[in-house]
């Protein structure tokens, strides 16, 4: 196994910084923050009863939830790819154990825990841990929210008073027998835990913002124990077997097909979980001020070597298995956490408790477990995944992989979602609608969809069906065409036009087309790149024919707005002229060509409101156009500009509130998810700042420019003004003073960004309320290259801006 783990990153850039004469380092010495003592505590309280509770949950000794949460802490905190990521018996693996017990036995369980911990370290030393990710969202939520409602329904029994069948369609069957016979002791103790669970988050006042640190889940069961020890309430409680009568792992005992399959299980919701938690806890990093530079993002390849190592010595010891959890890591994250000896102190509090702490663990009611595992089943039923699968068009994949898991099992389940995905994908490949329409000026032939080799025969039916000598034009809606239909439309336009026909291939948007037609006037521009008017490159002695527009090919100038340079013999190379007429003709063009296919989209949009999921603030600059470097379109940006893309602190407007009223209203009003600052090269407010000398008149300008002041105070106190030192490119350190200071304006303005009272008070509701995100960019306009700023800092602790192709976008 040791071969497989990286080397920590600390000791491999001490070798490229340190020269090779130097001495050694000495040995470190081992240290705990304060934040770490105080954020294992917390954890440890969500930790223990959840662990009793997904233990009875599955059906397996309560002994074996303490041991896979000490485990999960101590192995995998130690030896995991995510430091802030709390391993343990998680919710999402209940159902699995649940019947992998009662098919195989509790000792034949822990050993296929075993199995799923080594085909874990497999994946791990093929560094395959990514390609985990590429499982469709909808299945990954459909199974979590399969198992929930599988937890739910059988918990439902026990809280209820009852044993639960092994079963969904089983236990709803029983559920109306098992309300008929109800017992009053065990509803009371579950009604008093859901009540606390619910209310304690939400107390008001100060006195609840006091009591709310406490976790929920302990004062809810702590609460229902009280209750039955001081009534003398007589139900089912917590029953922990000495410790010396303990099972463990035995061999293997079943068909063998059966036991890969349950293996092949467990290994991949362990995986995908686990995955999928990391990287939620590194969102959960970055969203956090000055952690970014301090918490390493998470290594997926090694952090399925340490899941797979935890699971094995879980296996072994007579564990659940194990997996990262969800509830417990936001909880790390959020007590303040940073670094990796939190989950390991935790899983120390876990052998502590487990080990004197029976007596009082002994007092526990099962059915005040029952209630908080029940509550955490309902919650892995998320709105907020099916409003997304729902807007993706998954909805059908998401129902059936619930409905899969629910009725079937995990693994059917999957499978079955798998299956309609993949129909679903080539569904939408193979949906292709091919209209004729004869109108005055010729034949319309509009192709919606994909164009492959599947709708080829309806293709060619319908181009024949166009008179020979007749013009025609052929619209393609899609993205994706295949050579068997390229070489369809090719034969038929080649042929059709030999008969004295005319044929245009154009795409669905205006100006797009599939055959180029031949150049006009010597002018090299093409037809979809309508910006680029002023950049014609024109022979300086071509002149245009007066005559040079034919049927076959539209006018270069209708379909970019005739402006400036593209114009007739008058036109200069490389230069534009601006005029009230050019700016009609650019809107002429508008109406003309693009109208028409927007129109649709634009309505809804007046329908439904503006919805964006992004605000973008930048410069005013007219090279930055933000619509072309994000690839979006009307509704996706609510967008700021303004000179030097600037974000006043609070209090210091004088007078211009109109910043600080945007950032609001898209964050209060629009409940935008991130806000992307863009600063971008060349920056005249940058070199108007580095060339401000004080005094003088205070014009607009100047007053406006002293937001700039503490991004110049920040760039000239970083080095010595020769781009040493302060943020810098990936690469390359920046290219002079004036590129530095645009570098750390975008930091120092997500800097006042996070001073903003709706700003801060949405970081720090997190996921509670929607989450918000903070993003810093840099354009460089001489390269067309977008940096964002990354997550981790540089070697020397500086912010670093990497390209966006270089960037793990899949995290």
């Amino acid at each position: 196994m040791s071969a497989c783990v990286p080397a920590p990153a600390d000791s491999a850039r001490t070798k490229h910084v340190h020269p090779p004469h130097s001495p050694p380092p000495g040995p470190r010495r081992f240290r705990i923050a304060g934040a770490d003592v105080s954020a294992s505590i917390a954890v440890f309280l969500i930790a223990l009863p959840l662990s009793l509770g997904i233990a009875l949950a599955t059906g397996a000794p309560l002994q074996a939830g303490l041991v896979a949460a000490a485990v999960g802490g101590i192995v995998a905190g130690r030896i995991g790819g995510c430091p802030l990521q709390v391993s343990g018996p998680a919710a999402g693996l209940t159902v699995v154990t649940a019947d992998l017990i009662q098919q195989y036995g509790w000792r034949t369980t822990c050993a296929i825990t075993v199995l799923a911990g080594l085909a874990q370290l497999g994946l791990g030393c093929l560094r395959v841990a990514r390609s985990a990710l590429a499982v469709s969202p909808a299945i990954v939520h459909g199974m979590l929210a399969g198992i929930g409602v599988t937890i739910a329904v059988a918990q439902l029994h026990i809280v209820l008073g009852g044993t639960p069948q092994s079963a969904v369609p089983e236990n709803l069957a029983a559920l109306p027998a098992q309300l008929a016979n109800l017992h009053p002791a065990d509803v009371a103790v579950s009604a008093l835990t859901l009540t606390l669970l619910f209310l304690w988050p939400r107390l008001p006042g100060r006195v609840g913002r006091v009591l709310g640190k406490l976790p929920a889940a302990l004062i809810a069961v702590a609460a229902a124990t009280a209750l039955a020890a001081l009534t003398g309430l007589r139900l089912p409680k917590v029953d922990l077997p000495s410790w010396s009568s303990h099972a463990l792992a035995a061999l293997p005992d079943g068909p063998v097909l059966g036991m890969v399959a349950a293996v092949l299980t467990t290994t991949l919701v362990c995986s995908v979980q686990s995955l999928l938690g990391a990287v939620a806890v590194d969102k959960l990093v970055a969203a956090r001020p000055g952690l970014t530079g301090r918490v390493r993002r998470s290594d997926l390849d090694r952090e399925l070597l340490g899941q797979g190592a935890a699971n094995i010595v879980s296996g072994s010891l007579g564990g659940l298995p194990i997996a990262g959890v969800a509830v417990r890591s936001s909880a790390n994250v959020a007590a303040g956490a940073v670094s990796r000896n939190s989950t390991r102190l935790h899983g120390g509090y876990v052998v502590i408790a487990a080990l004197l702490l029976v007596p009082a663990l002994e007092l526990i009611p099962l059915a005040s477990l029952a209630a908080l595992v029940m509550s955490v089943g309902l919650k892995m039923v998320s709105l907020n995944h099916i409003r997304t699968v729902t807007r993706h068009r998954e909805v059908l994949v998401y129902a059936v992989t619930t409905g899969g898991v629910v009725f079937f099992g995990v693994l059917e389940g999957v499978a079955l979602g798998i299956a309609v995905a993949v129909g679903v994908a080539l569904h939408r490949l193979t949906r292709t609608r091919i209209t004729h329409e004869e109108t005055e000026g010729g034949h319309h032939i509009h192709v919606r969809g994909q164009l492959t080799f599947l709708a080829v025969p309806r293709l060619s039916r319908v181009l024949h069906q166009v008179p020979h000598g007749a013009d025609a034009v052929v619209e393609l809606d899609g993205s994706f065409m295949d050579h068997a239909a390229y070489e369809t439309l090719q034969d038929w336009q080649k042929t059709h036009t030999a008969q004295g026909g005319s044929v245009d291939i154009t795409g669905r948007r205006p100006g797009i087309r599939i055959s180029e037609p031949v150049e006009v006037d010597d002018c090299r521009c093409r037809p979809w790149t309508a910006w680029r008017n002023h950049q014609c490159e024109r022979p300086p002695t071509a002149t245009a024919p007066p005559d040079a527009r034919s049927q076959d090919t539209t006018d270069v100038a209708d379909l970019t707005g005739g402006t400036g340079g593209r114009g007739g013999a008058g036109g200069r190379e490389g230069t534009t002229t601006s005029s009230p007429t050019d700016l009609a003709r650019g809107i002429s063009a508008f109406q003309r060509n693009t109208a028409p296919h927007v129109r649709g989209e634009l309505a809804r949009l007046a329908r439904e409101g503006q919805h964006p999921s992004q605000l973008f603030l930048t410069c005013a600059d007219s090279r930055v156009v933000t619509s072309m470097i994000t690839s979006s379109g009307p509704g996706d940006l609510f967008v700021v500009r303004n000179v030097g893309n600037f974000v006043p602190p609070p209090g210091e407007e004088s007078g211009d509130d109109s910043v600080a009223a945007a950032i609001e209203y898209a964050v209060d009003v629009l409940k935008v998810r991130s806000i992307t600052v863009c600063g971008h090269s060349g920056c005249g407010a940058m070199q108007a700042l580095l060339g401000t000398e004080p005094g003088g008149a205070q014009t607009p300008l100047k007053r406006w420019l002293r937001h700039g002041l503490p991004s110049l105070a920040r760039t000239l106190g970083d080095g010595d003004g020769d781009g040493a030192g302060g943020p810098r490119l990936a690469g390359r350190a920046a290219a002079d003073t004036a590129e530095r200071l645009c570098l750390a304006n975008v930091v120092q303005q997500l800097e006042h960004l996070r001073a903003h009272e709706s700003v801060s008070r949405r970081l720090a509701a997190g996921g509670a309320d929607g989450g918000l995100e903070l993003h810093g960019m840099y354009f460089h306009v001489g390269e067309a290259q977008a940096y964002l700023l990354a997550e981790e800092a540089g070697e020397n602790g500086e912010a670093v801006f990497r390209r966006v192709l270089e960037t793990d976008l899949t995290a």
